[in-house]
């Protein structure tokens, strides 16, 4: 048995494939296990993959390729994997990313060594020019980990953490088929049932931002609906698998959730934020853990005042994105 199983789903990514599919290939660990998920990618990604899988001959025998018959989305593509993973730890690496060529060894260290059931580190927000190092908050449990990720301090994407597969297996745990926004929170059910977890203060991860304008983009009904679906989904598990209150925590998350429809130049989205959620909004200002900056932008939402949005965005995108981040 490996001990770490990587899932990649893979779907229109032949510009990144090969360096993603590099850095793991050539992971100081060796006892991993790769499986590629082909979520019928019409672009020639699979070719590429195979063509740098020749390159390093010992990871043959640890790579499996499994193929949907028709595009299912990612989260239905980690589905794939998780089903046939047989590694004590499981990690998630998106295929347009890449990641330092010690992580998954440095992961599995900190995990067997605290005996830990999660482990997350830092991360770099890579652009394609330079990037930036995203430090991550330390936990010295479960129970504060969730409170931070609900609180919007702690992100709970699936590219940084490392978990133990029985956290899925033992109880039921996958992810949203059919609702790709906000897949990522399935990982907060993985900390509710965590008995111990540990953080590392380096960035092993590199997150691909190309297009700095990404959070400009329209929400469609269909997007807005999977991350109300996505949200009940989360805090429904959460109120019956953790036994500590989370009331004002809940109310940040919502915040927090919907904080991306804000961080653009379209008043449209502002207006879907002040219909995402509404009763949230009363506790914007009392969540002290999230940045006074952002708390005026969305106080500022809340009163509709949508110019001074536009302007935070345009300085945002514009000057500190478009000059100092490309």
């Amino acid at each position: 048995m490996s001990k770490v199983s990587v899932i990649i789903p893979i779907f229109r990514v032949e510009k990144f494939i090969e360096r993603c599919a590099i850095s793991l290939f050539e992971q100081t660990l060796d006892s991993i296990e790769y499986i590629f998920v082909d979520d019928t990618t019409p672009d020639k990604s699979i070719e590429i993959l195979t063509d740098v899988l020749e390159r390093y001959p010992q990871r043959k025998p640890q790579v499996t390729i499994l193929r949907h018959d028709v595009n299912k989305g990612l989260p239905a593509a980690r589905n794939s994997g998780l089903s046939v993973a047989g590694g004590e730890y499981v990690f998630h690496c998106d295929s347009d990313d890449y990641l330092e060529s010690n992580a998954l060894e440095q992961m599995l260290n900190v995990a067997e060594k605290t005996d830990s059931d999660i482990v997350w580190c830092d991360y770099y927000l890579s652009f394609s020019m330079n990037e930036r190092i995203m430090v991550q908050p330390n936990y010295s449990n479960s129970q504060e980990a969730i409170k931070g990720m609900l609180s919007g301090t702690m992100k709970y994407n699936v590219w940084n953490k490392l978990a133990k597969r029985r956290l899925y297996v033992n109880n039921s745990i996958s992810f949203p088929a059919g609702h790709s926004m906000g897949e990522d929170m399935t990982m907060i059910k993985l900390f509710a049932h965590a008995k111990k977890v540990a953080y590392i203060n380096a960035p092993l991860y590199h997150y691909i931002r190309l297009n700095t304008d990404a959070m400009t983009q329209s929400y469609s009904e269909r997007k807005i609906a999977d991350i109300e679906f996505n949200v009940a989904q989360t805090l429904d598990y959460l109120l019956k698998n953790c036994k500590f209150d989370l009331t004002q925590e809940f109310a940040f998350f919502k915040l927090s959730t919907k904080l991306p429809l804000l961080i653009s130049d379209k008043i449209c989205n502002y207006r879907i934020w002040n219909e995402l959620y509404p009763e949230a909004n009363k506790y914007i200002l009392k969540n002290k853990k999230q940045s006074v900056r952002i708390r005026v932008l969305q106080w500022l939402a809340s009163k509709k005042v949508y110019s001074f949005v536009k302007l935070y965005n345009i300085i945002l995108n514009k000057l500190i994105y478009g000059l100092l981040y490309k």
